[in-house]
């Protein structure tokens, strides 16, 4: 099913002008239960004025009135004549201004947590160039001295589960075993040493000299 139309003020508009149900409004705009439950108390999308999904073709009043008289129904899109956006699932990640700062960082914590991983993986994964990163790499950035490695998940550069991927594709491509080991492994605690059983019966007998 296409994206809906302005799907906050379209569920605003759901909200204030029929009975269905947050699971029905929410699975119509693409929106999670609970935030259209903050929308009901007023806590979600204030001041955003309710768009009117059966006046722009998105919905049929006969289909609001199917769903509100079954609560496990789910609504659905008319068909309209006008192109509608879509849900995008591949391209380039947008990255926040606040955030782009943190790329060579992320970047220095892959070359060196993951030197597997090419500089298109690298490119791909957090949304730099070829350029930064080889930069990176041989310590001609114009910011090395001060550059930190942080991991890019923890910088919400991207996610663990697409880290994961691009580590087992690399190592899959390098001929090494496709498994993820943890990068500083807890170490082991030590085993006191042992005393001689005799031990305490000779300090006993001798007394302690100081």
């Amino acid at each position: 099913m296409a994206q809906v139309l302005m799907p906050k003020a379209t569920a605003v508009w759901l909200v204030e002008n029929t009975t269905l149900s947050f699971e029905q409004i929410a699975a119509f705009c693409g929106l999670h239960p609970l935030e259209v439950q903050g929308i009901a108390d007023g806590e979600v999308a204030v001041g955003i004025i309710g768009l009117d999904p059966t006046a722009n073709g998105q919905l049929t009043s006969e289909e609001i009135k199917r769903c509100e008289g079954d609560p496990d129904a789910r609504l659905l899109q008319a068909k309209v004549s006008i192109p509608l956006p879509q849900i995008r699932t591949k391209g380039p990640r947008y990255t926040p201004v606040s955030k782009r700062q943190d790329k060579p960082d992320a970047v220095a914590w892959l070359v060196r947590h993951h030197p597997e991983l090419s500089d298109a993986q690298i490119s791909k994964l957090i949304g730099t160039t070829k350029q930064t990163i080889a930069q990176v790499r041989d310590r001609t950035h114009w910011n090395t001295a001060n550059l930190r490695p942080r991991d890019p998940v923890l910088l919400g550069l991207c996610t663990q589960t697409d880290l994961n991927a691009a580590i087992l594709k690399a190592r899959k491509a390098a001929g090494k075993p496709a498994t993820l080991e943890p990068l500083n492994p807890e170490p082991q605690p030590e085993e006191p040493a042992q005393q001689p059983a005799d031990s305490g019966r000779y300090s006993a007998f001798f007394g302690n000299k100081s």
